[in-house]
């Protein structure tokens, strides 16, 4: 463990090291009027950084451990956070600062005398650089004589008494994947050939193989297929060798138990004497006329998929094929439907709770700790993370306790990690701390600070995406480069962290994108990794916390301060912490207005986070923009006594992302056009009392085409903010990728139109008409063919992309990319559903009808002669809203086979549905807009011989994201 969160460190380091080598670099090309001397500086400290960077890259695994490095890389660090600290300081105070200031110093003001100071600072800090290399160099060459200073132990893992206990729940808790990933290979409603993707995304040790050879050695498997093979891919893949080891597995396993030998040993022979081409035409005769199920294991990339598939085509009886791999692209590309992907990476939250409670009850059948010690247990599941082999090791820990059990549990939720590695009962983990290591070790440099951050979030936190990677942004870890933007190398981070299983999904959550799509909303730490890495994030000095059990210290201090819901705002102990360092501030709960004010230092300070934070007001906010200069993050989203920002808002020369959404704020200032650094503005009050997630926009005023470097902006009401002139600066934002407007009418809908007819970027759009101007999108056909997102609100009887079913159907169903859409109308026609039943990629549909509908009927599904066609093929949720008093909702036979949640807003109408067992994959209904336990009980009775038994919660019930 010391070994990987040393790697961790240094790869912190050499991050932090490249980001200020960086910094100095665009330093000192555009900042052709500092001072000499400080020039001087800046390009030694830049070569000195160079050779450390070079070091850090070529550290190895005893190096890594040596105490010296350890100690040496940790201040590398901190003064490679000062060195960019102050880089930033010179280039911010000398933007500001005229030339004229300079030579005449009496007229220069206190902006002269910044600078002179953060010229002073750096140098001191090239007299630090010089001293921590001739530092290094000293101690280094006393301990070179020495011998190795660092020797890894190593232990033979012994069995233990509960390894049949272990191996019975592993095996109990994974039943339900088993019988579904059989039941689902002999199902004989389709005889075209199919295709599984498996993820295998962590060692052999989860039980991943284990689970696909139950399912190939299921007796209802084996007597459904004809013939069956497990071929293990080797590399480099050679097809001949492959087509004579499917050639001999299919002829073994034809065969009795007990004639296997000798046959086997018959079919070697005759393998040896038969030539290619026959060997290749008796392959195809089997292919053909028999019912086949290949496991292929260890697929590694697609010529190879595309070689196999050469010699298994779709002869349409029946067969499947299960792949097996440790890459999800390659997962995803192999199969035609994303149902069909399934990741075998942890257990599930039913099955964790499942494990720990059987076996913690095992050797205490009476005693009562199943009820009222519940909720601390499932919070010992949740520091899992999942992770079988942890859950078990735990359960059955817990299981030889009675009197102390209470204690044990509380303890363990206190003191995690320090339990796992000091308890000798959990010896046994080290092969999953191994593990750990080589999954860690093996992820990019670029990735570690991302690591390291995650813990800012509190464990059970759902965080949305955007959240995390803007903030990524702001600290410096995702960074442009000559081929992608800042924005795209976040993605990509987010989707190598989620890949590896350091963030997930939340289990309550729903997939709502295409395999390989890695946008989801919101997303959550994994539990065993957040503790991990809290575990030693002190003795890093980087992110800490007022929580339950924060005193009065000296010793707190570090790069990121997260003041936690529980903490009870003690003043003297904030007042005691040094913040002069501090780079981000995140609040949870109650804001106080001692957290800044005139007495604290925050110069550096470049996030503040205050997302759903209460009590902030607006002279808080006021002394906030003034003390705080050099922010590039400001996150207000959510609190809800703010009424308006305040006229200095254009001091924050070096802000990206503004946040202002759900808040009493309606109009950005003026000087908002003076930050030109701005990326991202998030606007817009609460949503409304009646409609989806439509939000009321805000007024803009200004030039604010001068944020030429915007690619998110909403909501913003064109109406108010001006009509003509805002929707001509609007199309001067050519950077747009997301863009929401209200306030939209007939005077100003035609340049509307024309300003996002040329955003060619434009991937989301939402929209909303102002109440009397329901029909004036009607016949006209949006620029929707790159939009993966569209919203439209207040919409009349017709939808304006049905215009393309009339004219050019075709062309948008082989191209359109959207993935999700609301809709707010007041009546819809079967034309309209019709249209929608038809595009490709819709995974989310949310839609409200504000009228009566003509004979209160909804159909989901689409009909051509008389024949039901193949509709919302890949929707994964519907959400319905309607004001009619009673209304029918029907699903085809052939609609939303992929369907897993359907939301209804039971809050003006009843509800008839029929077809529901046609969603054969539905798995949860959600009833907004009651709490009835009633209404509730009577939906779950009509799912009742549902064969997914899906599950109906009233809202209440939903967990709320962070």
């Amino acid at each position: 463990m010391a070994t990987l969160m040393a790697e961790l460190a240094i790869g912190l380091a050499k991050m932090v090291v490249e980001g200020t080598l960086n910094r100095a670099q665009v330093a000192i090309e555009q900042e052709a009027r500092m001072r000499r001397s400080a020039k001087s500086d800046m390009l030694y400290i830049t070569l000195e950084f160079e050779m450390i960077h070079s070091f850090l890259d070529v550290a190895n695994q005893q190096r890594v451990m040596n105490n010296l490095v350890k100690t040496w890389v940790k201040q590398v660090r901190e003064l490679a956070y000062d060195v960019e600290d102050c880089i930033e300081f010179v280039v911010h105070v000398g933007m500001q600062t005229r030339w004229w200031f300079r030579i005449i110093p009496n007229c220069a003001g206190p902006k002269t005398f910044l600078l002179e100071e953060a010229v002073q600072e750096l140098e001191e800090l090239r007299a630090r650089a010089e001293e921590l290399s001739k530092c290094y160099l000293r101690y280094n060459h006393i301990t070179d004589s020495e011998p190795m200073l660092f020797r890894l132990q190593q232990h033979a893992s012994g069995s233990t008494a509960g390894g049949a206990i272990v191996l019975d729940m592993l095996i109990r808790a994974r039943d339900a994947p088993i019988r579904d990933l059989a039941l689902l290979i002999t199902k004989k409603d389709d005889q075209d050939l199919q295709v599984i993707s498996v993820w295998e995304t962590v060692d052999s040790d989860l039980g991943t193989t284990s689970i696909i050879r139950k399912v190939y050695n299921d007796p209802s498997v084996v007597s459904y297929f004809n013939c069956h093979a497990w071929v293990k891919i080797m590399h480099p893949f050679n097809p001949h060798d492959f087509v004579r080891s499917l050639m001999a597995q299919f002829s073994a396993n034809s065969c009795d138990q007990r004639q296997r030998a000798t046959i086997g040993m018959h079919v070697l022979t005759k393998m040896q004497g038969t030539q290619e081409d026959q060997l290749f035409d008796e392959l195809e005769q089997l292919i053909t006329n028999k019912r086949h199920l290949i496991v292929l294991e260890g697929l590694s990339n697609m010529v190879e998929w595309d070689a196999i598939m050469a010699f298994l085509p779709n002869m349409k009886n029946g067969s499947w094929i299960i792949v097996s791999t440790q890459r999800f692209e390659i997962a995803s590309l192999c199969i035609g439907h994303s149902y069909q992907l399934t990741e075998l990476k942890r257990f599930s939250a039913e099955h964790s709770v499942c494990a720990l409670f059987k076996e913690v009850g095992r050797n205490n059948p009476s005693f009562p700790v199943l009820n009222h010690m519940k909720k601390e247990l499932e919070e010992v599941i949740l520091r899992c993370g999942g992770l079988p082999k942890l859950i078990i090791a735990i359960a059955d820990s817990l299981a030889t306790q009675t009197v102390t059990l209470m204690d044990s549990v509380h303890s363990l939720n206190h003191k995690f990690m320090h339990h796992l590695k000091n308890n000798v009962g959990h010896h046994g983990l080290r092969d999953l701390f191994s593990w750990m290591h080589s999954h860690i070790h093996s992820c990019p440099d670029s990735l570690k600070p991302c690591i390291f951050y995650l813990p800012i979030f509190p464990q059970d936190c759902k965080l949305r995406r955007r959240r995390l990677i803007r903030r990524w942004i702001a600290e410096g870890y995702s960074r442009d480069n000559t081929t992608e933007s800042a924005e795209e190398n976040g993605e990509k981070q987010f989707s190598d962290l989620l890949g590896m299983g350091i963030i997930q999904q939340p289990s309550e959550k729903l997939t709502t994108a295409e395999p390989g799509d890695t946008r989801m909303v919101s997303c959550q730490v994994n539990g065993f990794m957040h503790e991990y890495i809290i575990s030693s994030r002190l003795e890093e000095n980087f992110v800490f916390e007022l929580g339950d059990n924060s005193a009065l210290t000296t010793r707190r201090t570090g790069r990121h301060l997260v003041i936690l819901t529980s903490w009870d705002r003690d003043q003297t102990v904030f007042e005691s912490i040094d913040f002069s360092r501090l780079r981000s501030l995140t609040v949870f709960g109650k804001w106080k207005s001692f957290f800044i004010n005139w007495n604290t230092d925050m110069r550096v300070l470049r996030v503040l986070d205050l997302e759903n934070a209460f009590g902030l007001k607006d002279h808080d906010l006021e002394r906030i923009v003034q003390l705080l200069g050099r922010l590039k993050f400001l996150s207000l989203r959510g609190c809800h006594e703010l009424s308006r920002l305040p006229s200095s808002l254009g001091l924050l020369r070096q802000l990206q992302s503004l946040d202002v959404r759900d808040t009493g704020i309606s109009v950005l200032p003026k000087n908002i056009t003076e930050l030109k650094e701005l990326q991202y503005i998030r606007a817009g009050t609460g949503p409304a009392s009646y409609g989806l997630r439509c939000r009321a926009g805000v007024q803009v005023h200004g030039c604010v085409s001068r944020l030429s470097a915007l690619h998110t902006l909403g909501v913003v009401n064109i109406g108010a903010s001006g009509g003509l002139t805002i929707t001509r600066e609007l199309k001067l934002l050519t950077q747009l990728r997301k863009l929401g407007v209200s306030g939209v009418n007939r005077k100003n809908i035609k340049d509307f139109l024309s300003t996002i007819s040329g955003h060619v970027h434009l991937e989301s759009l939402s929209v909303q008409l102002d109440k009397g101007n329901e029909g004036c999108l009607d016949d006209i056909v949006l620029p929707c063919e790159n939009l993966r997102s569209l919203k439209l609100y207040g919409l009349g009887d017709k939808m304006p992309i049905a215009a393309y079913s009339r004219y050019m159907s075709e062309y948008v169903q082989s191209n359109t990319k959207l993935q999700k859409l609301d809709l707010e109308m007041n009546t819809s026609k079967k034309i309209d559903i019709e249209f929608l039943a038809m595009l490709p990629r819709l995974c989310v549909l949310r839609l409200q009808v504000k009228q009566q509908l003509q004979d209160d009927k909804l159909h989901f599904y689409a009909e051509m002669n008389g024949e039901e066609l193949v509709t919302f093929k890949k929707l994964k949720i519907l959400e319905i809203a309607c004001s009619s008093s009673e209304l029918h909702v029907a699903f085809g036979s052939k609609s939303m086979q992929n369907l897993e949640l359907l939301k209804i807003d039971c809050s003006s109408a009843l509800y008839q549905l029929s077809g529901m067992n046609n969603l054969s994959e539905l798995k949860e209904v959600f009833l907004k807009g009651t709490n009835d336990e009633a209404i509730r009980a009577e939906f779950a009775s009509h799912l009742a011989s549902h064969p997914r038994q899906p599950v109906v919660k009233l809202e209440e019930q939903l967990p709320r994201s962070s």
